[in-house]
């Protein structure tokens, strides 16, 4: 099993490019199979998500062409089977996303239920009450949901949580239906507004994303578009909290700075200077970071997915700061792993209470989920002596060359898959 093996102490330096938003391209490429034409996707971040959405649409019959680690040309015209049901699919969330953009097209969808990581539940009744709004009826059955419509018409929906996959997914199957969908109470997240513009340029009439009421004149088919994705904020602000954790400097380029507005305004408020351009930031850390408190929140609060780097800044930070998390009850399993290096953190309930320490200390740890092993991996960088994160093919799963940027960087980084390549790279370092 491969692992990462970092030699903390070294502040980060330099600028990092920062590629496309997983969270985007999950449901685009779902979206891209509802047209008969081809359809050509740019800035495609090449992970391991993204590469299983792909060969489960191409198993259902699309054709799909890579033609760079960053581009797709996608032609759902020769689909054959609206049953999409792997191993591989299984083990991701955005597996559901193909719920949406079948039952648009062909009006009939079955899905194995959404997988990912560990983080909390994920229920899947909202997108159930969508399609029921719109004329379809849903079984659960078998580890798989079944969807069926005689005829989708569009509808009133109010959703009583705010969900960023429901939003998506009724959005995808009202952009076909007959007449005007409106969905009150929409997610606002950027990777919501990019999946409307990619459907309106494959010929959607879609309005008000971005917003919390979207409004969806359905329309008879989509045609062929050619779409660029917008950059990543999660793996963007990833790197920003790298910078402060690690008393670096980092530029962080081909970014939305108003995408990151929630991470910017936590990076001041503990002590970081943050100079912004129009498709740049550059984070430089201060000689001694604050404390702070912090809550997630739907968009355009703090992200959920941000939550396990600020922990880190957090815990090396001077007095008690807190983070409430309000969107998934499993997100602190990370915690356990953070004490092995020496973070003082106490969990009551969904809120982390954090008195700060000097410094971490190198230690060996396990990636829980994705979010949480990108943040062990800032504190390896920040610890003193050598840190060891196994289950790394959790960070693969979003993050692009994670190892290589740092590298780049600075950090004392490599991916290894063994014991032996483990005490080369001490010997290396020593």
């Amino acid at each position: 099993m491969d692992q990462y093996v970092i030699k903390g102490g070294v502040p980060l330096k330099g600028s990092v490019e920062i590629g496309g938003a997983k969270n985007a391209a999950l449901p685009i490429l779902a979206a891209a199979v509802m047209c008969d034409e081809t359809v050509t996707i740019d800035n495609l971040p090449n992970v391991r998500d993204i590469n299983v959405l792909l060969q489960a649409i191409e198993e259902i019959g699309a054709k799909v062409e890579r033609t760079g680690p960053h581009s797709v040309k996608i032609n759902g015209a020769f689909i054959n089977t609206t049953s999409v049901d792997n191993e591989f699919i299984r083990k991701i969330r955005a597996s559901y996303y193909l719920l949406g953009a079948l039952l648009g097209k062909y009006k009939k969808a079955e899905v194995a239920l959404p997988g990912g990581c560990a983080i909390g539940s994920r229920p899947i009744d909202l997108h159930q009450k969508g399609f029921r709004a719109l004329g379809a009826k849903c079984v659960v059955r078998g580890g798989l949901l079944s969807v069926e419509a005689e005829h989708l018409a569009g509808n009133h929906i109010y959703l009583d949580k705010v969900s960023v996959g429901a939003t998506i997914n009724i959005m995808m199957a009202a952009a076909l239906a007959d007449g005007r969908t409106v969905i009150e109470n929409a997610a606002k997240e950027p990777h919501v507004v990019d999946v409307a513009n990619f459907l309106n340029c494959m010929g959607a009439s879609i309005r008000g994303a971005g917003t919390d009421v979207i409004r969806i004149e359905g329309v008879k088919k989509l045609h062929k578009a050619e779409y660029s994705i917008i950059p990543d904020q999660i793996e963007a602000g990833t790197f920003m909290f790298a910078a402060a954790a690690t008393g670096g400097d980092v530029t962080v380029k081909n970014v939305i700075p108003k995408h990151l507005e929630a991470t910017t305004a936590k990076l001041l408020e503990v002590g970081c200077r943050v100079e912004e351009e129009d498709d740049s930031v550059r984070v430089i850390a201060p000689a001694q970071l604050k404390h702070t408190s912090v809550t997630t929140l739907p968009y355009p609060g703090f992200p959920t997915d941000m939550q396990p780097q600020m922990c880190i800044v957090l815990a090396i930070a001077s007095g008690i700061s807190t983070i409430t998390e309000s969107i998934f009850e499993n997100r602190f399993r990370y915690v356990d792993e953070l004490t092995k290096m020496g973070a003082s953190i106490k969990v009551e309930g969904n809120i982390a209470i954090i008195s700060g320490v000097e410094r971490y200390v190198g230690a060996r740890v396990s990636a829980p989920d994705l979010r949480a092993g990108a943040a062990l991996v800032i504190a390896g960088m920040a610890a003193d002596g050598i840190t060891i994160v196994d289950d790394i093919y959790y960070i693969e799963r979003g993050y692009e060359n994670l190892d290589a940027k740092l590298a780049a960087l600075g950090a004392k980084i490599e991916r290894v898959s063994s014991e032996k390549e483990i005490q080369k790279f001490k010997l290396k370092i020593s």
